[in-house]
């Protein structure tokens, strides 16, 4: 056969790998920071890399020919090759962190932030140098040798990295060597071999899931869009306050030359009890394959404002006829009826618009009739207020004394904010809950100025929780990615080694793809299913997949059936840590010590060192 492998053909080969391999290198690396579109930042980066890196197509076509031309041993020139293109990568590491894409901001000094962008970009162009000439291995070797050696790829591998001898290898009479011509270390570098390959073999099949990880994250993505358009159509969530009373004051202080000034500002005068009791309607709307949570609620509100002035608030300097009673809430929307209040007596209707901001500067007011003389005794009120609203209903307790009863037929409440409720039973058919304050409780005083400093973060109340978690779920099972295949391929490993039917790098590949699409059966089956019954179905297909391709390799169905058993166990066993909470940790640790135990005890009477006898 005539000898036609060319160094131009080697470097193009090289370069259009590398650059490939870096890419998505590239892309992976923006995609943990940034969001950016992985198909069209792929095929950017890879454009930008070829054109960025084409100066060096020269460079590595006259390495690969000089070198090639030398009387060293093979093994030494693909050593001075892989040294040639380390060296190519360092400008453009110095290129890379000059232009701040990786490592800028990783440490506070900028001298040595910039050496570390140069060492991240260097190490993932080497790394992607690497894996271009780990894919050329037996050609670069033939091309080194000047012929074609007919050398299986492992054996290659062998020669390069452990320096195994030539010995007994009859070129002659057979292109290809045999495992028994091999000398006797050559089976156990074999298989040490193997287990290098299969390892880096997990490592780069854990690189799709990244792609799963943000296939998750974007349709994630995509359900909170779906919820907050259709919630910015109905209503957002509610946070309702407790009415108060607003006040034009002028207030009398000293400026910087020793004079008395009047500034006109606004007290702020908070109810001395309040009683709250409200009914939570939900509704699931359909919008596309997403469910949108709302809500309607029918809020009774009563109470009494019963003021005590401080006494550095001047009676005589409060504007009672121009006071405004205000009850503020997130949005006005959310508003089915007019709201009246009844004020002293008095059926007032509320109309939008708010004097101050201090408690949100959505909200309703009316104006009121009161006096010094009034405000001092008791001044009754009471509401009814009918809202609708999304996912979560909060208030804020603008009094001395207040309770707040919440019921719902939600069974799935989640209680949030400042502080959890007092009394709450949750049962099949809903929830009741209670909280109860008094004025020790309160961060602020009855009576507050206008924009004076004050707590306001006093929120509490109740999110309706979907039970469709189903992208936790499948972003929690990814997490577990490295199990799933470390042990599949752990599995085929032992048994290859163990019945002498050696796995194709190839086929590791394809049962590793395998796996991963388990992840996108999962995620896609979920968003239509209960998660429970998506695991199952996309848990058993994969095992399935499996055991029949291990069938039809290893010719045996005792073998698929203990692949079955094993892949069902693995997938069991992650299940259960995806739906465990606070054990998750203990019981995965102990399983995982278990698997240890249990690989451990199968391969003990595996020949690791290819000894006879």
């Amino acid at each position: 056969m005539e000898f036609s492998i060319t160094s131009y053909g080697q470097a193009a080969k090289i370069w259009l790998l590398t650059a490939f391999f870096f890419s998505i290198g590239l892309t992976i690396a923006f995609n943990l920071n940034e969001s950016v579109s992985w198909a069209g930042f792929g095929l950017l980066a890879f454009v930008v890399t070829l054109i960025g890196s084409f100066p060096t197509f020269p460079f590595v076509w006259m390495a690969i020919f000089y070198i090639g031309k030398k009387e060293y041993s093979t093994r030494r020139k693909f050593l001075l090759l892989v040294v040639s293109l380390f060296a190519l990568t360092i400008p453009y590491g110095l290129i890379g962190a000059s232009m701040k894409l990786f490592g800028w901001h990783l440490l506070s000094d900028e001298k040595a932030s910039f050496l570390a962008g140069a060492l991240l970009m260097s190490s993932l162009l080497f790394a992607a140098v690497l894996i271009a000439l780990l894919i050329q291995l037996r050609s670069i070797y033939d091309y080194f040798s000047k012929e074609y050696t007919g050398y299986n790829y492992f054996y290659v591998l062998q020669i390069i990295f452990f320096n195994t001898s030539k010995i007994n290898i009859n070129m002659e009479t057979q292109h290809e060597p045999a495992l028994q011509s091999i000398p006797q270390n050559g089976e156990s570098n074999r298989i040490l071999t193997k287990g290098l390959i299969t390892g880096g073999l997990i490592l780069i099949m854990l690189i799709p899931t990244l792609f799963i990880t943000n296939l998750v994250s974007e349709r994630e993505t995509r359900q909170k869009e779906v919820v907050q358009e259709v919630s910015s159509k109905w209503a957002a969530a509610q946070n309702l306050s407790g009415p108060f009373l607003v006040v034009p004051y002028i207030d009398t202080v000293v400026n910087s030359q020793g004079k008395s000034v009047a500034n006109k500002t606004k007290l702020l005068l908070l109810a001395n009890d309040l009683n709250v009791n409200g009914n939570i309607v939900p509704e699931e709307r359909p919008r596309s394959i997403y469910k949108v949570l709302l809500y309607r609620t029918d809020v009774s509100i009563s109470g009494s404002f019963k003021v005590n002035l401080p006494s550095d608030v001047n009676p005589a300097a409060i504007d009672y006829a121009n006071a405004r009673l205000c009850f503020s809430l997130s949005d006005f929307k959310g508003i089915e009826e007019e709201i009246y209040v009844n004020f002293n007596g008095q059926k007032l209707l509320m109309s939008p618009g708010m004097p101050t901001d201090d408690f949100g500067s959505v909200g309703l007011s009316v104006p009121v009739s009161i006096n010094a003389e009034n405000i001092a005794a008791t001044l009754p009120f009471n509401m009814q207020v009918k809202l609708k609203g999304s996912e979560q209903l909060h208030f804020t307790p603008l009094s001395a004394t207040s309770k707040f009863q919440l019921s719902s037929s939600w069974k799935n409440p989640s209680f949030d904010g400042e502080v959890l409720p007092s009394e709450r039973t949750t049962a099949d058919n809903g929830f009741v809950a209670k909280w109860n304050f008094n004025q020790a409780n309160l961060p602020f005083a009855m009576v507050l100025r206008n924009n004076a400093p004050h707590e306001k973060a006093m929120a509490f109340g109740v999110k309706l929780v979907q039970p469709a978690d189903q992208y936790n779920k499948t972003m929690r099972s990814v997490k577990y990615a490295i199990l799933f295949i470390g042990l599949t391929f752990a599995f085929f490993f032992i048994i290859e080694l163990m019945q002498k039917k050696p796995f194709h790098p190839v086929q590791y590949v394809l049962v590793g793809l395998a796996l991963v699409i388990f992840y996108t059966l999962l995620l896609s089956i979920s968003e239509y299913i209960l998660f429970d019954f998506a695991y199952l179905i996309a848990a058993l297909a994969t095992i399935l997949l499996i055991s029949v391709y291990a069938k039809t390799h290893f010719n045996s169905w005792k073998t698929a059936s203990i692949f079955f058993a094993l892949l069902s166990c693995l997938y069991g066993f992650i299940f259960v840590l995806i739906r465990l909470e606070d054990t998750a940790l203990l019981v995965g640790s102990i399983g995982l010590f278990i698997v240890l135990a249990v690989v451990m005890f199968a391969s003990r009477k595996i020949n690791w060192y290819g000894k006879r006898g």
